[in-house]
């Protein structure tokens, strides 16, 4: 049995290759016909639903640009607990983020942020306390959500305003704090009510 010898280092190193960016792939796009770029579009938009919602909600297609990432917030935060289906945050928020992307809409991220809190707050006072983790993640949406309101106008203020009270009233009865922190922030932004 022969043993063979490592081979002897010449002292150049291998050329690192770059991680692929954006402008990696502008570049390679850069010359396409337009039949090209359509076929390209089509190809991400048959790929998975969240490019499908991105390009409706993009382009204002459809009635409802909300419905799609509305769906997948109720789904993460009020799931089919017969089918054992587990509470996801991250899935909710990140509907949230990707509806951001799409369109930057605020009226529109205010919808799913005070719809997130909605519904994780009728998950609870149907099917009991979660934990504080859940009920943190509710309030720092809660309180983003009138961060974002008190930017807005006034008639806006005044649509979103009951959504809000009603949130708070819904909480009394639900522990880990969540009912004082949510009355904490409203009554905040709200002094005079």
């Amino acid at each position: 049995m022969t043993t063979r010898k490592p081979a002897k280092s010449t002292g150049a190193a291998k050329p690192l290759k770059k991680k692929p960016s954006w402008s990696d792939v502008k570049t390679a796009i850069a010359n396409f016909e337009r039949s090209a770029l359509i076929g390209l579009i089509s190809d991400l938009y048959a790929y998975s639903a969240s490019n499908k919602n991105f390009l409706h909600a993009r382009f204002s297609l459809g009635s409802d640009a909300l419905k799609p990432y509305k769906k997948i917030i109720d789904d993460a935060l009020y799931p089919d607990v017969i089918s054992n289906n587990s509470i996801e945050i991250a899935t909710a928020k990140k509907a949230i983020s990707d509806y951001g992307k799409a369109v930057g809409d605020p009226k529109g991220m205010l919808e799913l942020m005070v719809y997130f809190v909605e519904c994780g707050t009728r998950f609870t006072l149907d099917y009991g306390d979660i934990d504080e983790h859940y009920y943190a993640s509710l309030e720092r949406m809660f309180e983003k959500a009138i961060k974002l309101l008190l930017t807005l106008d006034e008639a806006t203020i005044d649509d979103f305003y009951d959504r809000f009270e009603d949130l708070v009233t819904s909480t009394r009865n639900i522990g880990w704090g969540f009912h004082d922190t949510l009355g904490d922030i409203f009554y905040e932004a709200f002094p005079e009510e």
